[in-house]
């Protein structure tokens, strides 16, 4: 049975400690609960068919947490499990054919930059962790926004005023939240395994 050895350093905060590709698994399908809880937490709009809900924040965590590959397979069993019917996405919606489904393409792609970032160690800082997530809701927002012009027969600029306007703010309090959140648990995992962060630099 392989495992994942953090001697030489690990780029994920799922990997500081050896596992076997069992608990990868595992990983996956935790990332996939996790976006579905986030999805329960729900806040209906009356002007628009775009919720609030914590489901971006879920996405980009765990794409940091578990890297591009499994973040992005955590985000495409939640994609085909809502896809199929069960009712995972945000209100209890399920299907292809919702306004919104198009955020929930964008939450496979923003998984992998937030992941290649990730690796990278951009989500060590404070700085460079809101970096990460500002990229990773701009790319949710690049899926979301045609896929809802084209459902309501809008433009541009008004899927804009109905898709990405009235959350602006709420996304900046996540990615604030995603910016804390990261560094603070990579300096609390340093002082208990500095070799699985630093790689013995």
């Amino acid at each position: 049975m392989s495992a994942i050895s953090p001697s030489l350093g690990s780029a994920y905060l799922a990997d500081v400690r050896p596992h076997s590709k069992l608990v990868d698994a595992a990983l996956v399908f935790s990332g996939t609960a996790f976006i579905v809880a986030a999805a329960l937490v729900t806040i209906p709009l009356p002007f628009t068919p775009v919720p609030i809900t914590m489901s971006t924040f879920a996405v980009m965590l765990t794409g940091a947490v578990l890297g591009s590959g499994r973040g992005a397979m955590s985000a495409v069993f939640y994609l085909l499990i809502g896809a199929a019917g069960a009712p995972v996405f945000a209100s209890g919606h399920s299907g292809v054919f919702l306004p919104t489904f198009g955020y929930i393409v964008g939450f496979v792609f923003a998984a992998v930059v937030v992941g290649q970032l990730a690796r990278r160690r951009a989500d060590r800082r404070v700085g460079t962790t809101i970096l990460l997530g500002a990229l990773g809701t701009l790319v949710i927002y690049a899926f979301g926004v045609p896929w809802l012009a084209v459902s309501l027969g809008v433009d541009i600029g008004q899927a804009i005023l109905l898709g990405v306007a009235p959350f602006l703010v709420g996304d900046a309090l996540k990615i604030l939240l995603l910016g804390g959140l990261l560094p603070t648990v990579w300096r609390a995992v340093a002082t208990v395994t500095p070799r699985a962060v630093s790689g013995g630099q």
